[in-house]
């Protein structure tokens, strides 16, 4: 234990010094460090931190867990120190930027990864991370991604951490035109998963659409819905008919001799695998996985079964059947819908084709089961760019093709120089030249928003990323850096401790942050809210008050 002043929070006191750099606590002595007056020191604020942002604890788990080690703290207090954490993070990471920069180029530089994330009409956190360390660099919550909103963002990052080697980002037109503006002749890389899924939405989403729409409008779904409760209420789920079905599943031959509730559980067992259509999605999402067509393939297919199958009577009974009969009755306007047939095998033509440049690009691959995680397999740059080059010439061979995917040909034209990256070369600290390959996908920053999400998700038990983005500081995503061993070091600039770095912080600069951050979360009613929304309001509230001046 030392004795240090951290007027922040009041006057001298006891910091407990943790031996683990990334802030692990043994200690239970931390009622110590609650002195006269009520404020917190520094192991309070850091234990209070790691908590919510690192642990991904609620305040009321946080507040136990200081309960336990007799610290009466409430749940408004820790949200407070809460921000307070990451005021004293963002500080002693701006001042460690220089040593920062350093440590980038002796691994040869950084590649820069850029992205947003936003729900709703909440902010856009958009982070700048190195590609090569896994290091975020910069955050900034922005009202959108347009380009006079990125530009000093990426001067900032140009100006603390020097040009990077590489950028790698998705396709949107703010992002690309601010990219153009400060990092001219810097390679510049479209990420190949993001490409692959704007031309999939291009080429697919019309009839997709128009696909969702014609199920909703023939009500398949509430239908299949009732006839499955129906069905429930009948069958016994202890009965041994389940499993004997199970076993003749499996065997190929019937296991049972008492056939009397075969086909109700068959027709249930139907309902429930036609629902259970998001099992051939791979994890990609749409374009690449294409749920509803799956549906109503499973629609056709138990349509068929049926067809097949009613009028074979297991035992004596007339009324055996029924289950089959009804069920056939109920999906059969759907299964034999001539417009939704018509859209399917357009759809079909073209998933054809769309998952053909998949497999040129080796990324998101039909038989892939990495899902939105995939970064593409091993293939060479060079072998991509030769079987693209394939794909697009057998596009244009056939006049058919050419014209109705001439709009996927020119997004591929457009973009080309931007796909396909030479590795680059960058000297180590050893002095030696090594070739680096940019990776083909942003999704290093799409598995960290991801997180952000479940973590936040675990916290508050909410999926929703809105509110959370609309409170939330935009520094928060430093935290992420806190389990790197070389950024602990960088930032803790000799100390021992997180407690002892924080310490070494002008409080005056923390009030100034805390101030921002008072002003930037003052609430507006939410009846306000839909008010100011209205972009005629002037011309409305003068014709409302008019009326009032004329009588």
């Amino acid at each position: 234990m030392v004795t240090m002043d951290i007027g922040a929070f009041g006057a001298k006191q006891t910091i407990l010094h943790c031996p683990h750099s990334h802030g692990t606590y043994k200690s239970t002595q931390l009622q110590n460090l609650v002195p006269k007056g009520g404020t917190f020191g520094f192991d309070v604020v850091i234990e209070i931190g790691y908590s919510l942002f690192v642990h991904c604890r609620s305040n009321q788990e946080t507040m136990a867990a200081l309960a336990a080690k007799n610290i009466s703290i409430s749940e408004r207090e820790i949200s407070y120190l809460g921000r307070k954490f990451i005021i004293y993070l963002a500080l002693a990471h701006r001042q460690s930027r220089p040593v920062l920069r350093k440590f980038l180029m002796r691994r040869g530089g950084y590649i820069l990864h850029v992205d947003g994330t936003c729900e709703g009409d909440s902010p856009n956190l958009f982070c700048g991370l190195d590609g090569i360390s896994e290091l975020v660099l910069d955050t900034v919550k922005i009202a959108s991604e347009q380009k006079d909103k990125l530009v000093p963002f990426f001067k900032g990052i140009q100006k603390h951490y020097g040009e990077p080697k590489a950028l790698v980002h998705d396709m949107g037109k703010g992002i690309l035109n601010a990219v153009a503006e400060v990092f001219p002749g810097t390679p510049d890389f479209i990420c190949h998963f993001h490409f692959l899924r704007d031309i999939g939405k291009d080429l697919l989403n019309n009839d997709y659409t128009a696909l969702q729409k014609r199920l909703r409008k023939l009500k398949i779904r509430p239908t299949l819905r009732r006839r499955a409760k129906y069905l429930e209420q009948k069958i016994n789920p202890d009965c041994h008919d389940i499993g004997e079905i199970i076993e003749s599943l499996q065997s190929g031959k019937w296991q049972t001799s008492n056939f009397d509730n075969v086909p109700l559980i068959t027709a249930y067992a139907l309902i429930q695998w036609i629902f259970d259509y998001p099992n051939e999605s791979d994890g990609y999402g749409f374009p690449f996985d294409h749920a509803h067509l799956d549906f109503y393939r499973r629609i056709q297919k138990v349509h068929i079964l049926l067809g097949q199958i009613k009028e074979i009577n297991l035992n004596d009974s007339a009324r055996a059947n029924r289950p089959f009969i009804q069920l056939y009755k109920a999906i059969k306007i759907t299964a034999e819908d001539n417009r939704l047939n018509e859209l399917a095998k357009k759809l079909e033509a073209k998933i054809e084709v769309f998952d053909k440049l998949r497999c040129a690009m080796r990324i998101a691959l039909p038989e892939g089961k990495n899902g939105i995680n995939d970064n593409g397999d091993v293939s060479d740059m060079k072998s991509i760019e030769e079987k693209v080059t394939a794909f697009r010439k057998w596009l244009l061979s056939n006049k058919h093709r050419e014209k109705t995917y001439k709009t996927m040909v020119a997004q591929i034209d457009k973009y080309w120089k931007k796909l396909f990256a030479d590795p680059i070369p960058v000297v180590g600290p050893d002095g030696v030249v090594r070739n680096i390959q940019p990776q083909r996908t942003n999704n290093i920053l799409e598995r960290f928003f991801r997180d952000v999400k479940r973590q936040n998700r675990k916290k508050t038990g909410m999926a929703s990323l809105n509110k959370v983005l609309q409170s939330v500081l935009a520094d928060t995503p430093l935290v992420q850096n806190l389990r790197d061993d070389e950024y602990m070091k960088i930032i803790l600039n000799g100390c021992s401790s997180l407690a002892e770095r924080f310490s070494q912080i002008d409080a005056v600069q923390v009030q100034q942050e805390m101030a921002k951050v008072v002003e930037n979360n003052c609430k507006t009613l939410p009846g306000i809210k839909k008010i100011i929304r209205d972009e005629e309001l002037t011309v409305k509230f003068s014709a409302l008050f008019s009326l009032t001046a004329a009588k």
